[in-house]
């Protein structure tokens, strides 16, 4: 009996020896290391089979049982995610130090606000008591007013310089928040993600727009992306460089020529003539500022020009701040006097208004950079396929697209056919319409027959931009009339190519058939919709009229920071190709925020400016 207890503790300590033999740790060669690094390349997670022909295949293993490789393998997957993970932390707190000097800098710049009203607010009481009325409506002014520059000499460097430096300055003054008050919009997230912080001008000459935020760029690509205005502001139709000599630090001073779309059909579009400064400060920092120079014949003088009403740009820009670790802070400052006297009495609030100067440019700008951003870091999911880049494009053209039928300038070959005063239903043509898809005059599409546009406004009250463009995306049958509705001009039967033999169709349904892509916080989206059609002719019964469209929807969450909405949308090809042409319609809604209510959220009434575009045949 005890030599059979002897016989079971000794087998017992051998398979204690042999686990723990089998488990012992392995000093790896620099050779074995590099052999499992290769495998661990091509696969992370190898099975028992692999492990084994890793084993077999390569005799520098062969002392190595499949247990140590596999226990190799498993440190080697956590090592990793422990230094992904380290990585992620570092890039958290950095973008975290970067948005707490943000705050802190913010919140200096409101106590030092606090601390001027209440002197000012002192300095008031004591006035009134000690003097007349008159006097007290005098001082009680605190407009802020910019000394106005004329163009002295375009051939002067000399002269453009000193407008430049005086631009600069008072750019930065803004920049900062001390020459104008600001007054806080909310739409900052909490966390190192958040977009950034957005105010909008008080008791200030003209309208004006701040936001300030971290972007994961070098300041030099934000400036290059910013200077490029048509690319990332839609409402910008052209820019054009006049004039560009070199100034100090590496700076440049140009002189420029910008055309602005007019945002609906009951108003001429803007131009701009300004002076542009980049240049570099003590600190790193790098800075892209505008402003406007006056003159009656400052700028070009053509037909083209003369269908616009020359806007004033007070001084404006970029202040882009680089990070310690990467990335940089950028302060985005527009100042507009859009002459609102130039449209009808009932659409002055839209030019007078903050809100809309910073949810159309300046907050605009800032979501396309951190937009780029992503792009650039591989956070963007691809649709169908496509770049981000490509995709962008798509929604780019449609806007433009859009933005050329409401204004339908005559150089762009348009001229009015019908214009109705009562229900402001304006009827134009266009002969001579090219889709011009790439710089190859090859991939353009001429109409045969032209392009016929119906547009029209109207005001409503009460009605949230949000709520309307939701019931307009989501129930087309409710509203698509299919005799003059914007599908008539959908009558390419899923393809722009395809004109002749198009027939009476009756649309019941559509269907989001595929999203393509949207922006950071889904304040835009790019989808393809499929139109459910149903012949109204008796031989064409059976037959599908099914019609896909190519759509950008924006505005749908109320709670977002600005409230104009869009739905713009065109007729495609199933499979469209990256030049396909596009032929847009849709609606845009806008917010007619008055000075009266724009601090105290009122209701105020919305303009709704839609246009059809329909293809007709001769």
């Amino acid at each position: 009996m005890a030599i059979a207890q002897q016989h079971r503790e000794s087998s017992s300590s051998g398979s204690i020896n042999k686990h723990l033999d089998s488990g012992k740790y392995v000093r790896y060669t620099a050779e074995q290391v590099e052999a499992l690094e290769r495998v661990y390349l091509e696969c992370p997670k190898p099975s028992s089979l692999r492990r084994q022909q890793l084993i077999r295949e390569c005799p520098i293993l062969s002392n190595i049982e499949p247990k140590q490789i596999k226990v190799w393998f498993q440190n080697r997957r956590c090592r990793e995610k422990q230094r992904k993970e380290a990585s992620r932390l570092q890039t958290v707190n950095r973008k975290l130090t970067a948005m707490n000097k943000l705050l802190m800098e913010e919140n200096d710049r409101l106590q030092k606000q606090v601390s001027q009203l209440v002197c000012e607010n002192g300095y008031m009481r004591q006035q009134l008591q000690t003097a007349s009325a008159a006097t007290t409506d005098a001082s009680c002014e605190s407009v802020v007013t910019t000394p106005q520059h004329s163009l002295r000499d375009a051939n002067n460097p000399a002269g453009l310089l000193s407008i430049a430096e005086e631009t600069l300055a008072e750019f930065l003054s803004k920049a900062t928040g001390t020459a104008v008050d600001w007054v806080q919009m909310p739409g900052m997230k909490p966390g190192p993600d958040s977009v950034g912080i957005f105010a909008i001008s008080h008791s200030c000459s003209g309208v004006a727009a701040r936001a300030c935020g971290l972007v994961s760029l070098e300041p030099s690509k934000i400036a290059e992306i910013l200077k490029d205005r048509p690319s990332w502001f839609r409402d910008c139709r052209s820019l054009e460089v006049f004039t560009m000599f070199p100034a100090g630090n590496g700076g440049t001073v140009e002189l420029l020529y910008t055309q602005i779309y007019a945002p609906t059909t009951l108003a001429p579009a803007r131009d701009f003539w300004t002076l542009r400064y980049t240049t570099s400060l003590d600190n790193g920092s790098l800075v892209v500022c505008e402003r406007s120079l006056s003159g009656s014949g400052a700028g070009p003088n053509t037909a083209a020009a003369a269908q616009f009403v020359r806007a004033e740009m007070l001084p404006s820009g970029y202040l882009i701040r680089p990070c310690e670790g990467g990335g940089s802070i950028i302060h985005i400052v527009d100042h507009l006097n859009l002459e609102a006297w130039s449209v009808p009495e009932v659409l002055r609030p839209l030019y007078e208004s903050s809100r809309v100067v910073a949810q159309k440019m300046t907050i605009a700008a800032l979501r396309y950079i951190r937009q780029i951003a992503q792009e650039t870091s591989g956070e963007v999911v691809y649709g169908l396929g496509r770049q981000p880049a490509v995709l962008r494009t798509f929604s780019q053209r449609l806007s433009r697209g859009f933005n050329d039928a409401i204004n339908g300038f005559n150089d762009d070959g348009w001229s009015l056919m019908n214009c109705d005063g009562a229900e402001d239903v304006i009827i134009a043509v266009n002969s001579t319409k090219n889709l011009n898809t790439t710089s190859n005059p090859a991939n353009s599409l001429t109409l045969p027959g032209g392009v016929l546009c119906a547009k029209a406004s109207m005001l409503l009250q009460n009605v949230p931009p949000a709520v309307l463009v939701r019931f307009l995306r989501e129930h087309r049958s409710e509203w698509a009339d299919f005799s003059v509705d914007a599908y008539s001009a959908a009558s390419l039967k899923a393809s722009p190519y395809s004109y002749p033999g198009m027939r009476p169709t009756r649309f019941t349904g559509s269907q989001i058939i595929m999203p393509l892509g949207h922006t950071i916080e889904h304040e835009e989206l790019l989808e393809v919709i499929r139109l459910e059609g149903h012949s109204l002719a008796h031989e064409d019964a059976f037959m599908s009229r099914d019609i896909h469209l190519l759509q950008i929807c924006s505005g749908v969450d109320e709670n977002a920071v600005g409230a104009c909405s869009e739905l713009v949308f065109a007729p495609i090809d199933e499979m469209f190709p990256d030049d396909a042409p596009l032929l847009p319609s849709g609606f845009r809604i806008i917010p007619l925020d008055s000075k009266s209510v724009e601090y105290n959220h009122a209701l105020p009434e919305y303009s709704i400016s839609f246009v059809v575009i329909m293809i007709i045949t001769i």
